[in-house]
Protein backbone atom coordinates (compact mmCIF):
# COMPACT_ATOMS: atom_id res chain seq x y z
CA UNK A 1 0.00 0.00 0.00
CA UNK A 2 1.09 3.17 -1.17
CA UNK A 3 1.88 5.72 2.27
CA UNK A 4 0.89 9.29 1.02
CA UNK A 5 4.12 11.52 2.14
CA UNK A 6 3.29 15.23 3.24
CA UNK A 7 5.29 18.42 3.72
CA UNK A 8 4.92 20.89 5.55
CA UNK A 9 5.87 24.31 3.91
CA UNK A 10 6.95 27.84 6.54
CA UNK A 11 6.23 30.45 4.07
CA UNK A 12 6.92 33.84 5.18
CA UNK A 13 6.73 36.86 2.67
CA UNK A 14 6.31 40.90 3.82
CA UNK A 15 3.11 41.40 5.56
CA UNK A 16 2.26 37.59 6.96
CA UNK A 17 3.99 34.14 8.25
CA UNK A 18 1.98 30.75 7.33
CA UNK A 19 2.01 27.29 7.79
CA UNK A 20 1.00 25.24 4.96
CA UNK A 21 0.83 21.22 4.79
CA UNK A 22 0.41 19.50 1.18
CA UNK A 23 0.52 15.96 0.60
CA UNK A 24 2.35 14.84 -2.23
CA UNK A 25 -0.76 14.97 -4.26
CA UNK A 26 -1.34 18.40 -3.90
CA UNK A 27 -3.87 18.20 -1.82
CA UNK A 28 -4.09 21.02 1.01
CA UNK A 29 -4.48 19.32 4.32
CA UNK A 30 -4.25 22.06 6.54
CA UNK A 31 -3.08 26.12 6.86
CA UNK A 32 -2.65 28.86 9.53
CA UNK A 33 -1.48 32.35 9.34
CA UNK A 34 -0.55 35.57 11.32
CA UNK A 35 0.57 38.93 10.41
CA UNK A 36 4.23 40.65 10.56
CA UNK A 37 4.76 43.80 12.09
CA UNK A 38 7.17 46.21 9.43
CA UNK A 39 8.81 48.92 11.33
CA UNK A 40 9.69 51.99 8.62
CA UNK A 41 10.60 55.44 8.38
CA UNK A 42 12.30 56.89 5.10
CA UNK A 43 15.29 54.45 4.56
CA UNK A 44 14.63 51.88 7.12
CA UNK A 45 12.73 48.80 6.60
CA UNK A 46 13.17 46.39 9.47
CA UNK A 47 11.12 43.44 11.28
CA UNK A 48 11.67 41.54 14.02
CA UNK A 49 13.25 37.76 13.73
CA UNK A 50 12.09 36.77 17.27
CA UNK A 51 8.60 37.52 16.23
CA UNK A 52 9.16 35.34 13.20
CA UNK A 53 9.92 32.43 14.97
CA UNK A 54 7.24 32.91 17.74
CA UNK A 55 4.23 33.34 15.39
CA UNK A 56 5.93 30.21 12.92
CA UNK A 57 5.47 28.30 16.70
CA UNK A 58 2.05 29.39 16.69
CA UNK A 59 1.20 28.87 13.22
CA UNK A 60 2.26 25.54 12.98
CA UNK A 61 0.17 24.04 15.65
CA UNK A 62 -3.25 25.39 13.89
CA UNK A 63 -2.21 23.93 10.82
CA UNK A 64 -1.29 21.09 12.46
CA UNK A 65 -4.28 20.82 14.92
CA UNK A 66 -6.86 22.13 11.76
CA UNK A 67 -5.36 19.22 9.34
CA UNK A 68 -6.12 16.01 12.59
CA UNK A 69 -1.96 16.28 13.53
CA UNK A 70 -1.17 13.91 10.31
CA UNK A 71 2.61 12.69 9.97
CA UNK A 72 5.34 15.34 8.52
CA UNK A 73 8.05 14.04 6.51
CA UNK A 74 9.40 17.04 5.07
CA UNK A 75 9.42 20.55 6.22
CA UNK A 76 11.11 23.28 4.40
CA UNK A 77 11.08 27.18 4.46
CA UNK A 78 10.60 29.93 1.40
CA UNK A 79 10.46 33.63 2.57
CA UNK A 80 11.73 36.97 0.99
CA UNK A 81 14.92 37.01 -0.27
CA UNK A 82 17.65 39.69 0.42
CA UNK A 83 16.71 40.70 3.86
CA UNK A 84 19.83 40.52 6.32
CA UNK A 85 19.70 38.84 9.72
CA UNK A 86 22.48 38.91 11.94
CA UNK A 87 22.87 35.80 14.38
CA UNK A 88 25.17 34.69 16.92
CA UNK A 89 26.88 31.49 17.48
CA UNK A 90 23.70 29.81 18.98
CA UNK A 91 21.18 30.99 15.90
CA UNK A 92 20.07 34.22 18.14
CA UNK A 93 19.07 37.57 16.47
CA UNK A 94 21.64 40.63 17.35
CA UNK A 95 19.28 42.98 16.00
CA UNK A 96 15.71 43.54 14.09
CA UNK A 97 16.52 42.59 10.00
CA UNK A 98 17.06 44.62 7.31
CA UNK A 99 14.25 43.80 4.70
CA UNK A 100 15.03 43.39 1.36
CA UNK A 101 13.00 47.31 0.70
CA UNK A 102 15.59 48.70 3.23
CA UNK A 103 17.44 51.65 2.06
CA UNK A 104 20.72 52.29 3.96
CA UNK A 105 22.84 51.06 2.00
CA UNK A 106 22.84 52.82 -1.24
CA UNK A 107 26.27 54.30 -0.50
CA UNK A 108 27.58 51.36 0.14
CA UNK A 109 26.27 49.78 -2.96
CA UNK A 110 28.13 52.53 -4.83
CA UNK A 111 30.94 52.27 -3.12
CA UNK A 112 31.50 48.76 -3.76
CA UNK A 113 30.63 48.81 -7.33
CA UNK A 114 33.78 51.26 -7.61
CA UNK A 115 36.72 48.62 -5.84
CA UNK A 116 38.47 46.67 -8.59
CA UNK A 117 37.30 43.17 -7.34
CA UNK A 118 33.59 43.78 -8.21
CA UNK A 119 34.29 44.23 -11.87
CA UNK A 120 35.70 40.21 -12.13
CA UNK A 121 32.50 39.58 -9.80
CA UNK A 122 30.23 41.35 -12.33
CA UNK A 123 32.14 39.83 -15.25
CA UNK A 124 31.71 36.36 -13.73
CA UNK A 125 27.74 36.63 -12.24
CA UNK A 126 25.97 39.72 -14.13
CA UNK A 127 24.65 40.87 -11.34
CA UNK A 128 24.79 44.81 -10.70
CA UNK A 129 24.76 46.21 -6.93
CA UNK A 130 22.10 47.80 -5.36
CA UNK A 131 21.01 48.73 -1.92
CA UNK A 132 18.75 45.84 -1.75
CA UNK A 133 21.06 42.90 -2.11
CA UNK A 134 23.14 41.73 0.56
CA UNK A 135 26.86 43.04 0.60
CA UNK A 136 25.94 46.47 0.50
CA UNK A 137 23.81 45.50 4.03
CA UNK A 138 26.54 43.83 5.67
CA UNK A 139 29.15 46.76 4.35
CA UNK A 140 26.82 49.12 6.17
CA UNK A 141 26.54 46.89 9.08
CA UNK A 142 29.98 47.41 9.29
CA UNK A 143 30.63 51.06 8.79
CA UNK A 144 27.70 52.13 10.54
CA UNK A 145 26.97 49.18 13.55
CA UNK A 146 30.83 47.59 14.10
CA UNK A 147 29.60 46.22 17.31
CA UNK A 148 27.09 44.03 15.86
CA UNK A 149 29.51 43.20 13.21
CA UNK A 150 32.10 41.92 15.19
CA UNK A 151 29.41 40.11 17.42
CA UNK A 152 27.90 38.18 14.55
CA UNK A 153 28.75 34.41 13.72
CA UNK A 154 26.44 34.85 10.58
CA UNK A 155 25.01 36.99 8.15
CA UNK A 156 21.94 35.13 6.68
CA UNK A 157 18.34 35.52 5.45
CA UNK A 158 14.95 34.83 6.53
CA UNK A 159 15.44 31.33 4.85
CA UNK A 160 18.07 30.77 6.74
CA UNK A 161 17.80 31.74 9.88
CA UNK A 162 14.42 29.65 10.12
CA UNK A 163 16.62 26.51 8.85
CA UNK A 164 18.77 27.49 11.52
CA UNK A 165 16.40 27.56 14.32
CA UNK A 166 15.32 24.18 13.19
CA UNK A 167 18.37 22.30 12.53
CA UNK A 168 21.18 24.28 13.87
CA UNK A 169 22.82 24.63 10.59
CA UNK A 170 23.74 27.10 8.50
CA UNK A 171 22.71 26.61 4.49
CA UNK A 172 21.44 28.77 2.02
CA UNK A 173 20.32 27.36 -1.40
CA UNK A 174 22.15 28.94 -4.50
CA UNK A 175 19.08 31.18 -5.45
CA UNK A 176 19.50 32.93 -2.14
CA UNK A 177 23.22 32.81 -2.24
CA UNK A 178 23.80 34.54 -5.39
CA UNK A 179 21.92 37.73 -3.48
CA UNK A 180 25.34 37.44 -1.80
CA UNK A 181 26.81 37.61 -5.55
CA UNK A 182 27.57 34.15 -5.32
CA UNK A 183 28.79 32.44 -8.41
CA UNK A 184 26.43 29.64 -9.28
CA UNK A 185 29.08 28.28 -11.83
CA UNK A 186 31.85 28.40 -10.45
CA UNK A 187 30.17 27.72 -6.58
CA UNK A 188 32.09 29.92 -4.56
CA UNK A 189 31.54 33.41 -2.83
CA UNK A 190 33.42 36.76 -4.25
CA UNK A 191 36.33 35.83 -1.89
CA UNK A 192 38.35 38.16 -3.38
CA UNK A 193 35.65 41.25 -3.03
CA UNK A 194 34.66 40.18 0.68
CA UNK A 195 38.49 40.48 1.40
CA UNK A 196 38.66 43.79 -0.03
CA UNK A 197 35.49 44.48 2.24
CA UNK A 198 36.54 42.78 5.63
CA UNK A 199 34.11 40.12 5.33
CA UNK A 200 34.85 36.32 6.45
CA UNK A 201 33.33 34.57 4.04
CA UNK A 202 32.88 31.95 7.08
CA UNK A 203 30.54 34.14 7.95
CA UNK A 204 27.78 32.88 5.02
CA UNK A 205 25.88 30.22 4.98
CA UNK A 206 26.92 27.16 3.12
CA UNK A 207 25.46 26.61 -0.30
CA UNK A 208 23.15 23.64 -0.96
CA UNK A 209 21.06 22.52 -4.12
CA UNK A 210 17.34 22.67 -3.68
CA UNK A 211 15.58 19.93 -2.75
CA UNK A 212 18.72 18.77 -0.49
CA UNK A 213 18.02 16.87 2.78
CA UNK A 214 19.48 19.22 5.86
CA UNK A 215 18.91 17.30 8.66
CA UNK A 216 16.27 15.76 10.88
CA UNK A 217 14.34 18.66 12.81
CA UNK A 218 16.13 19.17 16.50
CA UNK A 219 14.99 16.65 18.87
CA UNK A 220 13.82 19.73 21.31
CA UNK A 221 12.42 21.86 18.06
CA UNK A 222 10.25 19.09 17.36
CA UNK A 223 8.82 18.85 20.98
CA UNK A 224 8.15 22.65 20.56
CA UNK A 225 6.85 22.38 17.53
CA UNK A 226 4.67 19.88 17.71
CA UNK A 227 5.97 17.71 15.08
CA UNK A 228 6.90 13.96 14.89
CA UNK A 229 10.89 13.73 14.81
CA UNK A 230 11.82 11.54 11.77
CA UNK A 231 10.30 14.75 10.30
CA UNK A 232 13.38 15.64 7.53
CA UNK A 233 14.20 19.18 7.09
CA UNK A 234 14.71 20.06 3.15
CA UNK A 235 15.42 23.27 1.12
CA UNK A 236 13.76 24.63 -1.39
CA UNK A 237 14.79 28.60 -1.85
CA UNK A 238 13.05 32.37 -1.39
CA UNK A 239 9.30 33.04 -2.26
CA UNK A 240 9.36 34.46 -5.66
CA UNK A 241 11.65 31.26 -7.22
CA UNK A 242 9.26 28.76 -5.32
CA UNK A 243 6.47 31.03 -6.83
CA UNK A 244 7.77 30.58 -10.24
CA UNK A 245 8.01 26.92 -9.74
CA UNK A 246 4.70 26.42 -8.27
CA UNK A 247 3.27 28.45 -11.06
CA UNK A 248 3.36 25.25 -13.20
CA UNK A 249 6.47 26.92 -15.86
CA UNK A 250 7.82 24.17 -18.00
CA UNK A 251 7.59 25.63 -21.44
CA UNK A 252 9.79 28.13 -23.40
CA UNK A 253 8.36 32.01 -23.41
CA UNK A 254 5.83 30.72 -20.10
CA UNK A 255 6.01 33.27 -17.20
CA UNK A 256 4.18 33.34 -13.97
CA UNK A 257 2.86 36.76 -12.19
CA UNK A 258 2.57 36.02 -8.45
CA UNK A 259 1.28 38.95 -6.58
CA UNK A 260 1.46 39.00 -3.17
CA UNK A 261 2.73 42.02 -1.16
CA UNK A 262 5.75 42.57 -4.03
CA UNK A 263 4.73 41.67 -7.49
CA UNK A 264 7.14 38.60 -8.65
CA UNK A 265 7.51 38.67 -13.07
CA UNK A 266 9.64 35.62 -13.95
CA UNK A 267 9.67 33.82 -17.42
CA UNK A 268 11.81 30.74 -18.42
CA UNK A 269 14.17 29.78 -21.34
CA UNK A 270 16.70 27.68 -22.52
CA UNK A 271 18.03 30.03 -25.21
CA UNK A 272 21.24 32.28 -25.03
CA UNK A 273 20.14 35.24 -23.76
CA UNK A 274 22.13 38.67 -23.26
CA UNK A 275 23.27 39.96 -19.88
CA UNK A 276 21.25 42.89 -18.34
CA UNK A 277 21.23 45.44 -15.44
CA UNK A 278 17.74 45.50 -15.39
CA UNK A 279 16.17 41.97 -14.40
CA UNK A 280 17.82 39.02 -13.08
CA UNK A 281 18.92 36.02 -15.02
CA UNK A 282 19.26 32.98 -12.72
CA UNK A 283 20.14 29.43 -13.65
CA UNK A 284 17.22 26.67 -13.13
CA UNK A 285 20.29 23.18 -12.85
CA UNK A 286 17.28 21.25 -12.40
CA UNK A 287 15.74 22.00 -15.41
CA UNK A 288 18.75 23.02 -17.67
CA UNK A 289 17.29 26.24 -18.41
CA UNK A 290 17.21 30.17 -17.28
CA UNK A 291 14.89 32.00 -14.91
CA UNK A 292 14.54 35.81 -16.26
CA UNK A 293 12.42 38.51 -14.73
CA UNK A 294 12.80 40.41 -11.02
CA UNK A 295 10.16 41.53 -8.31
CA UNK A 296 8.86 45.33 -7.46
CA UNK A 297 8.51 46.46 -3.94
CA UNK A 298 4.98 46.53 -4.33
CA UNK A 299 2.15 44.88 -5.85
CA UNK A 300 -0.60 43.60 -3.68
CA UNK A 301 0.62 46.40 -0.96
CA UNK A 302 -0.43 48.66 -3.37
CA UNK A 303 -4.54 47.62 -3.02
CA UNK A 304 -3.69 47.41 0.62
CA UNK A 305 -2.46 51.24 0.89
CA UNK A 306 -5.46 52.13 -1.26
CA UNK A 307 -7.71 50.23 1.08
CA UNK A 308 -6.28 52.29 4.23
CA UNK A 309 -6.64 54.87 2.45
CA UNK A 310 -9.90 55.28 0.94
CA UNK A 311 -11.72 52.38 2.37
CA UNK A 312 -11.42 51.61 5.91
CA UNK A 313 -14.43 52.35 6.75
CA UNK A 314 -16.36 50.02 4.25
CA UNK A 315 -17.64 46.40 5.63
CA UNK A 316 -16.89 44.42 2.07
CA UNK A 317 -13.62 46.68 0.81
CA UNK A 318 -12.05 44.95 -2.08
CA UNK A 319 -15.39 44.36 -3.27
CA UNK A 320 -16.45 47.68 -3.12
CA UNK A 321 -12.64 48.94 -4.59
CA UNK A 322 -13.26 46.62 -7.45
CA UNK A 323 -17.13 47.87 -8.44
CA UNK A 324 -15.65 51.51 -7.83
CA UNK A 325 -12.61 50.59 -10.77
CA UNK A 326 -14.86 49.19 -12.77
CA UNK A 327 -17.21 52.06 -12.95
CA UNK A 328 -14.04 54.56 -14.10
CA UNK A 329 -13.51 54.28 -17.70
CA UNK A 330 -10.09 52.90 -18.94
CA UNK A 331 -7.28 55.18 -18.25
CA UNK A 332 -8.89 56.08 -15.45
CA UNK A 333 -10.12 59.31 -17.28
CA UNK A 334 -6.54 60.56 -18.05
CA UNK A 335 -4.65 59.84 -14.75
CA UNK A 336 -1.61 57.95 -14.38
CA UNK A 337 -0.62 56.53 -10.93
CA UNK A 338 3.67 55.78 -10.82
CA UNK A 339 3.60 53.04 -7.74
CA UNK A 340 6.58 53.48 -6.04
CA UNK A 341 5.66 53.59 -2.90
CA UNK A 342 8.86 52.14 -1.45
CA UNK A 343 10.98 53.08 -4.00
CA UNK A 344 11.78 50.54 -7.14
CA UNK A 345 13.59 47.63 -7.77
CA UNK A 346 13.46 45.96 -10.94
CA UNK A 347 13.30 47.05 -13.43
CA UNK A 348 14.55 51.14 -12.52
CA UNK A 349 16.05 50.09 -9.98
CA UNK A 350 15.81 53.68 -8.28
CA UNK A 351 15.67 53.59 -4.49
CA UNK A 352 14.53 57.60 -4.61
CA UNK A 353 11.29 56.92 -6.57
CA UNK A 354 8.28 57.71 -5.05
CA UNK A 355 4.35 57.08 -5.61
CA UNK A 356 2.62 59.80 -8.43
CA UNK A 357 -1.14 60.67 -9.58
CA UNK A 358 -0.19 62.30 -12.49
CA UNK A 359 -2.84 64.33 -14.09
CA UNK A 360 -5.34 64.87 -11.24
CA UNK A 361 -8.40 67.09 -11.59
CA UNK A 362 -11.06 68.43 -10.04
CA UNK A 363 -13.30 65.62 -11.66
CA UNK A 364 -11.68 63.16 -10.59
CA UNK A 365 -12.88 61.04 -7.96
CA UNK A 366 -12.10 58.05 -5.34
CA UNK A 367 -13.20 55.19 -8.22
CA UNK A 368 -10.30 57.04 -10.89
CA UNK A 369 -7.75 56.92 -8.35
CA UNK A 370 -8.76 53.50 -7.37
CA UNK A 371 -8.75 52.34 -11.03
CA UNK A 372 -5.33 54.23 -12.18
CA UNK A 373 -3.69 51.94 -8.95
CA UNK A 374 -5.32 48.99 -10.70
CA UNK A 375 -3.74 49.59 -14.26
CA UNK A 376 -0.46 50.46 -12.65
CA UNK A 377 -0.50 46.54 -11.76
CA UNK A 378 -0.52 45.96 -15.57
CA UNK A 379 2.37 48.58 -16.41
CA UNK A 380 4.74 46.72 -13.86
CA UNK A 381 3.97 43.57 -15.64
CA UNK A 382 4.57 45.24 -19.42
CA UNK A 383 8.05 46.83 -17.93
CA UNK A 384 9.39 43.58 -16.45
CA UNK A 385 8.39 42.20 -20.11
CA UNK A 386 10.22 45.19 -21.74
CA UNK A 387 13.33 44.01 -19.85
CA UNK A 388 13.08 40.60 -20.23
CA UNK A 389 12.73 41.04 -24.40
CA UNK A 390 15.98 43.17 -23.70
CA UNK A 391 17.68 40.18 -23.30
CA UNK A 392 16.29 38.38 -26.16
CA UNK A 393 13.80 36.17 -24.66
CA UNK A 394 9.86 36.19 -25.61
CA UNK A 395 6.79 35.63 -23.57
CA UNK A 396 4.11 34.05 -25.00
CA UNK A 397 1.81 33.71 -22.12
CA UNK A 398 1.29 34.45 -18.03
CA UNK A 399 0.15 32.52 -15.36
CA UNK A 400 -1.78 34.26 -12.16
CA UNK A 401 -1.70 33.82 -8.68
CA UNK A 402 -0.72 35.50 -5.50
CA UNK A 403 -4.03 37.43 -3.44
CA UNK A 404 -4.57 39.96 -6.52
CA UNK A 405 -4.98 37.28 -8.64
CA UNK A 406 -8.52 37.42 -6.22
CA UNK A 407 -9.59 40.52 -8.03
CA UNK A 408 -10.84 39.27 -11.29
CA UNK A 409 -10.90 43.14 -12.79
CA UNK A 410 -7.12 43.34 -12.06
CA UNK A 411 -6.53 40.17 -13.72
CA UNK A 412 -8.63 41.66 -16.85
CA UNK A 413 -6.61 44.68 -16.69
CA UNK A 414 -2.93 42.68 -17.08
CA UNK A 415 -4.55 40.65 -20.20
CA UNK A 416 -5.34 43.59 -21.45
CA UNK A 417 -2.42 45.58 -21.10
CA UNK A 418 -0.01 42.79 -21.92
CA UNK A 419 -2.25 41.54 -24.90
CA UNK A 420 -1.68 38.25 -23.84
CA UNK A 421 -3.49 34.88 -22.16
CA UNK A 422 -3.47 35.45 -18.83
CA UNK A 423 -4.24 31.98 -16.78
CA UNK A 424 -5.16 32.01 -13.72
CA UNK A 425 -4.43 29.25 -11.43
CA UNK A 426 -6.72 27.45 -9.02
CA UNK A 427 -4.09 27.64 -6.11
CA UNK A 428 -2.96 31.57 -5.26
CA UNK A 429 -0.04 30.34 -2.95
CA UNK A 430 1.84 29.10 -5.60
CA UNK A 431 4.86 29.83 -3.22
CA UNK A 432 4.32 27.47 -0.86
CA UNK A 433 2.81 24.76 -3.14
CA UNK A 434 5.81 25.63 -5.39
CA UNK A 435 8.32 24.94 -2.74
CA UNK A 436 6.43 21.37 -2.02
CA UNK A 437 6.96 20.54 -5.30
CA UNK A 438 10.98 21.14 -5.23
CA UNK A 439 11.01 19.15 -1.52
CA UNK A 440 9.30 16.08 -3.87
CA UNK A 441 11.19 16.14 -6.70
CA UNK A 442 14.62 16.66 -5.24
CA UNK A 443 13.62 13.81 -2.84
CA UNK A 444 12.37 11.92 -5.53
CA UNK A 445 9.15 11.26 -4.84
CA UNK A 446 7.98 12.68 -8.31
CA UNK A 447 10.44 12.02 -11.13
CA UNK A 448 10.38 15.80 -13.12
CA UNK A 449 9.11 18.87 -12.19
CA UNK A 450 6.59 18.72 -14.98
CA UNK A 451 4.93 15.31 -13.47
CA UNK A 452 4.52 17.58 -9.84
CA UNK A 453 2.96 20.81 -11.66
CA UNK A 454 0.42 18.57 -12.90
CA UNK A 455 -0.97 17.65 -9.58
CA UNK A 456 -0.41 21.11 -8.14
CA UNK A 457 -0.41 23.59 -10.46
CA UNK A 458 -3.56 23.19 -12.47
CA UNK A 459 -5.85 26.04 -14.51
CA UNK A 460 -9.04 27.94 -13.08
CA UNK A 461 -9.82 30.03 -15.94
CA UNK A 462 -8.07 31.34 -19.16
CA UNK A 463 -8.51 35.56 -19.44
CA UNK A 464 -7.94 36.72 -23.47
CA UNK A 465 -7.24 39.83 -24.20
CA UNK A 466 -9.22 42.78 -25.56
CA UNK A 467 -7.01 43.83 -28.05
CA UNK A 468 -8.95 47.55 -28.64
CA UNK A 469 -8.40 48.13 -24.86
CA UNK A 470 -4.75 46.83 -25.15
CA UNK A 471 -4.35 49.61 -28.18
CA UNK A 472 -5.79 52.57 -25.71
CA UNK A 473 -3.49 50.83 -22.87
CA UNK A 474 -0.12 51.40 -24.84
CA UNK A 475 -0.62 55.61 -25.38
CA UNK A 476 -1.29 55.25 -21.14
CA UNK A 477 2.11 53.21 -20.68
CA UNK A 478 3.75 55.54 -23.00
CA UNK A 479 2.86 58.30 -20.15
CA UNK A 480 3.92 55.89 -17.42
CA UNK A 481 7.04 55.63 -18.58
CA UNK A 482 7.13 59.48 -19.40
CA UNK A 483 6.13 60.71 -16.54
CA UNK A 484 9.03 58.37 -14.52
CA UNK A 485 11.62 59.62 -16.67
CA UNK A 486 10.57 63.61 -16.30
CA UNK A 487 10.19 63.57 -12.42
CA UNK A 488 13.43 61.20 -11.71
CA UNK A 489 16.05 64.24 -11.37
CA UNK A 490 12.73 66.10 -9.07
CA UNK A 491 12.77 62.41 -6.86
CA UNK A 492 16.68 62.65 -6.13
CA UNK A 493 15.77 66.63 -5.12
CA UNK A 494 13.28 65.08 -3.11
CA UNK A 495 15.50 62.98 -1.30
CA UNK A 496 18.01 65.45 -0.56
CA UNK A 497 15.54 68.10 1.17
CA UNK A 498 14.04 64.90 3.21
CA UNK A 499 17.32 63.95 4.82
CA UNK A 500 17.75 67.97 5.67
CA UNK A 501 14.66 67.88 7.00
CA UNK A 502 16.04 64.60 8.73
CA UNK A 503 12.66 62.83 9.70
CA UNK A 504 13.09 59.58 11.42
CA UNK A 505 10.07 59.52 13.32
CA UNK A 506 9.54 55.26 12.82
CA UNK A 507 6.10 53.92 11.82
CA UNK A 508 4.66 50.20 12.76
CA UNK A 509 2.61 49.06 9.91
CA UNK A 510 0.60 45.53 10.34
CA UNK A 511 0.23 43.68 6.77
CA UNK A 512 2.87 45.65 4.76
Amino acid sequence: MLVMKNVLVINMGLKSIRSIIFNQNGLKLGSSSLAINTAINDKCVEQSPNEWWEKANTVIHKSLRDSGNPHIDFITVTTSASCLVCIDENGNPLQRAFMVSDKRAEKEAAEIKQMPEFDEVYKDTGLDLTSSLMLPKIYWLKKHMPDVFEKTEYFVTPNDFLIYKLTGRCVTDYFNAIKYHYDAGKKQYPVNLLKRMGIDANCLPDVKNTGEYIGDVLSDIADELGINKDTKVVISSYDAICSFIGSGVNDEGESSDVSGTVTVFRTLTRKETCKSSKIYSMPYYNENAKIIGGSNNLGGGLIEWVKQCYYLNDEYPYEIMEKDAAESDIGARGLVFLPFLLGERAPIWDDNARGVFFGLERMHTRKDMTRAVFESTGFIDLSIIDAIKETGTDVSSVRLSGGLARINLISQIKADVLGKDVLVLSEFETTASGAAMMVLTGQNIYPDMKSASDKFATVRMIIKPNMENNKKYMYMYELYKESYKALKPLFKKRKELIDKLSNDKEIQIENL
